[in-house]
C-alpha cells in the first residue's frame, strides 16, 4: 500500500543522522548568550562570527585550499559551499560563486563603512560569514568573500 503522501515522503535515515537531526542532542545545541558563543569559538571566531568583524586578508586558512568536500559554518557545522563553487578571485579570503544550500545563507543588506554591502549570514545560528558581490567571474556572476575562520572544512572521501 501506498503511502497517502507519495513513495517520495518516506526516507531511510540512518542512527547518526538521526542523532544529528535531534533537537535534544547536546552535540547540536548551539549557544544562546555571547558567554557560551565565547567559550565554543576562538577570539578571531568569535570576532568575525557574532561581531561582523573581518580577518585580516591573506591570512585565512582556507584561502588556498584546493581539496574537495564541503566548507560548514564555524559555529553551527551547516553546510554553506562546495570546492566545486570556491575560485581564486585575488582579494585575499576564499571566494565562491554560488552557496551549496540555499536554504543555510540569509542575505542581509549591510550599510558599513559608507557603503551599500550584502552580508552573508548563517541561517541557522544568525553568524557573520562575509559578503556577497556581483563582480564573480564565473556565469553566475556571483563573488561570496567568505572568511576563512568563519568556516570549517569536511574534506570528500
Amino acid at each position: 500500500m501506498q503511502s497517502p503522501l507519495g513513495a517520495s515522503s518516506i526516507q531511510r535515515r540512518s542512527p547518526s543522522e538521526i542523532l544529528a537531526r535531534c533537537p535534544f542532542n547536546k552535540m547540536n545545541r548551539m549557544p544562546k548568550t555571547e558567554a557560551e558563543w565565547k567559550k565554543k569559538l576562538t577570539p578571531q571566531q568569535y570576532h568575525v562570527l557574532r561581531e561582523k568583524g573581518t580577518e585580516m586578508p591573506f591570512t585565512g586558512k582556507l584561502l588556498h585550499d584546493k581539496d574537495g568536500g564541503t566548507y560548514a559554518c564555524g559555529g553551527c557545522g551547516a553546510e554553506l559551499f562546495s570546492s566545486d563553487a570556491k575560485f581564486n578571485s585575488g582579494t585575499g579570503w576564499p571566494s565562491f560563486d554560488k552557496p551549496k544550500n540555499l536554504e543555510n545563507v540569509q542575505l542581509k543588506k549591510d550599510f558599513s563603512h559608507g557603503m551599500v554591502r550584502a552580508e552573508v549570514i548563517c541561517k541557522k545560528c544568525k553568524s557573520h560569514l562575509g559578503h556577497v558581490f556581483d563582480d564573480g567571474p564565473t556565469k553566475t556572476g556571483k563573488r561570496y568573500c567568505i572568511n576563512s575562520c568563519a568556516l570549517d572544512f569536511k574534506k570528500s572521501k
